[in-house]
């Protein structure tokens, strides 16, 4: 607590015709607030996100304290020291998050486990200060004014913030947004690339493009124009190379589909394939930045594929994986980021060295409770993408809708079931999320078919929505906390610091507006921008105000926006 100092009331007190600036000692003051989320539920388990505001003097360490009304126990957490005795439950600081100025706030993040409900704690308290959203002073004043102010204070504070924006506590460090070139097909062209890693108007901003490594050698330059194309007009863009199949000769089926493993005493010959691939696409000028073991070792359809275990995983990549050079492995992008594919080479030291990334897919991710945080990976620092998924079920049996940007049922699922996932692998942790076909007729750029009513090349209402993520949230940047008020509570929000700007997403599914959200930037804010994307909006730009280190915005029911502060 600091010590008393007096403070100047106003901006002065008329005594006769005397005029006088009487000061007034102001006694130290607790307080605080708090912002308890539930960021993910599935049967029997959740994960929630805890934020809290210090709103009085600077403290040194924390402890918060809360307890359940409905049985829910912690399981695991992370930031924070959390022990639980019946409903009660205590969160104390860690070494780096101890101290915690005046309007700063510190977050942390637990698993539990409930049954019947899973209903949101009160009465929390920090250092047994009740969390009642204002302060409370720890000894009266010693004196008051002897007569009112005769003016009004010549500077008025800031409005009330409805978001609180914490880069003191930081999360994952984002690679990017991307999404794939056709595996099997043609490639991108020159004008279509630009368009999908373009930051400039009209063009989406992915920051990564997935490509497919063909078991025959001469298949691969079929998209290195394109994948050179991404890496020198996009912006700091990473390729993913992502292989299907070994060659059929060194497989237990000795075909190229339908399965079949590779034979043990074809590993060496399989990683020098993957290397072969690194240095030639390298020979034509692009950098592959990842290279996969493997697309979906537990799926095993009629066209190209290959099946492992988690533990073949791990061997092959922890005998062979130094022999695929210049290039970070990743292990192994399972239909649902199946943690029996990843977990064996996360606990060998050996295999964990020679990976970069944990990849996944997030085809029934979330209903097996998977779309969360992914502990063991954060504890060795390798960071998750989510390198695939597919959804368009709006169209029904397939009619021609994909090409009206007006049309409702594309917009509901592009917004309820894509974005909606997006925001959620950003509070997960996860660093990347990559669409399926970047040019489709459900996708980011149309690709034509006259049935689907798509232009080819022509950016489509779910790449727009997309951008506002991708062209915003760049490859570097990093996630940061926020605090929100009951007045936006509907919005689903996250930030990130990077490049000296703050960027905030904010997802409104719901049916209202949220007019004049005041928004909280630690320091002064330079320039605020805001684009909108719904049905009526393509990352359209939107009025934003600025006062000192808050900006101001309106955002619309059933769209997606995206802030930009300039520090």
């Amino acid at each position: 607590m600091r010590a008393f100092k007096p403070v100047v009331i106003g901006s002065a007190f008329l005594l006769g015709a005397a005029t006088v600036a009487v000061a007034l000692p102001a006694s130290a003051a607790s307080g605080c607030s708090v912002n308890y989320a539930v960021s993910s539920q599935w049967q029997g388990g959740f994960g929630a996100n805890v934020t809290m505001t210090n709103l009085g003097d600077p403290i040194s360490a924390w402890t918060l304290t809360w307890s359940y009304a409905a049985g829910q126990q912690v399981t695991q957490a992370w930031n924070a020291t959390v022990a639980q005795s019946g409903t009660a439950v205590t969160a104390k600081n860690v070494s780096y998050n101890g101290a915690v100025a005046t309007n700063a706030s510190v977050s942390f993040g637990f698993n539990g486990s409930w049954t019947g409900s899973n209903p949101a704690p009160t009465g929390f308290a920090v250092n047994g200060v009740v969390c009642t959203g204002g302060t409370v002073p720890t000894s009266s004043p010693t004196s008051s004014p002897t007569s009112s102010p005769t003016s009004s204070p010549t500077t008025q504070p800031g409005t009330t913030p409805d978001i609180t924006v914490n880069t003191s506590t930081r999360y994952q460090t984002v690679d990017g947004f991307g999404a794939a070139q056709s595996i099997w097909g043609s490639a991108w062209s020159a004008a279509e690339t630009q368009t999908l890693v373009g930051t400039g108007s009209g063009q989406l901003g992915l920051s990564i493009v997935r490509t497919g490594v063909s078991p025959v050698a001469g298949e691969w330059a079929t998209h290195v124009n394109s994948l050179k194309t991404a890496k020198s007009y996009g912006s700091d863009v990473k390729i993913l190379a992502s292989p299907w199949t070994a060659p059929a000769a060194w497989k237990t089926n000795n075909s190229r589909t339908n399965g079949g493993k590779l034979k043990t005493d074809y590993y060496d010959d399989y990683a020098n394939h993957l290397n072969s691939y690194v240095q030639y696409m390298r020979g034509q000028g692009v950098t592959v930045d990842v290279t996969s073991v493997q697309n979906e070792p537990d799926w095993h359809p009629d066209y190209d594929s290959m099946d492992w275990s988690g533990t073949e995983l791990r061997d092959f990549v922890r005998a062979q994986g130094a022999k695929v050079q210049n290039t970070r492995l990743m292990v192994a992008e399972a239909v649902n980021l199946n943690y029996g594919y990843t977990d064996p080479t996360l606990n060998d030291a050996t295999a964990r060295a020679n990976i970069g990334y944990i990849g996944g897919h997030l085809y029934g991710t979330e209903a097996a409770g998977r779309l969360k945080a992914y502990p063991l990976a954060d504890q060795y620092g390798k960071p998750v993408w989510m390198t695939e998924w597919n959804f368009h079920e709006a169209d029904g049996s397939g009619s021609n809708i994909w090409g009206n940007p007006g049309n409702q049922a594309v917009w509901d699922e592009t917004l309820d079931d894509i974005m909606r996932t997006v925001h959620r692998s950003m509070e997960s942790n996860w660093s990347a999320y990559i669409w399926w076909y970047g040019k489709r007729f459900y996708s980011f750029i149309g690709d034509g078919e006259a049935a689907y009513g798509t232009t080819a090349g022509a950016p489509l209402k779910r790449g727009y929505a997309f951008s506002q993520y991708a062209k915003y949230v760049r490859p570097g940047h990093q996630r940061v906390a926020l605090t929100k008020s009951s007045k936006v509570s509907p919005l689903e929000v996250t930030a990130y610091s990077g490049g000296g700007k703050l960027t905030l997403v904010l997802l409104n599914r719901s049916t209202s507006a949220v007019s004049n959200a005041v928004l909280q930037a630690p320091q002064n804010i330079a320039r605020a921008e805001h684009y909108v994307t719904s049905i009526s909006a393509n990352a359209a730009s939107q009025p934003a105000t600025v006062n000192g280190s808050q900006a101001t915005v309106s955002v619309p029911a059933r769209s997606i926006s995206t802030v930009v502060l300039t520090l």
